[in-house]
């Protein structure tokens, strides 16, 4: 008999910025997320929990720990208790 092992989850603090907090209704939330994953992964996991956040998904930034991460596909560990921020494009005038 083989099992299958689900990957383990973590919870991480999800903080939204501008924008972001305004189609969330929220400044921070908490989201139970796999340890190891990818930006891309860790962005559709973020608007499958808000959806209203898929009008500016495309140009949404995350940064974990106070620290941007790349958009891509290489690997992110992540620890419970991490930071994620959401920040949406920002203008300037």
């Amino acid at each position: 008999m083989s099992k299958v092992m689900a990957a383990a989850e973590v919870q991480v603090n999800v903080l939204f910025f501008a924008k972001s907090r305004e189609l969330v209704g929220s400044k921070e939330a908490t989201l139970a997320v796999p340890a190891q994953t990818t930006s891309v992964q860790l962005l559709a996991a973020i608007v499958s929990r808000y959806p209203s956040l898929a009008v500016i998904s495309n140009n949404l930034v995350l940064a974990v720990n106070q620290e941007y991460i790349a958009p891509g596909n290489d690997l992110l560990t992540l620890h419970p208790g991490d930071e994620v921020a959401v920040i949406p494009p920002i203008s300037g005038g």
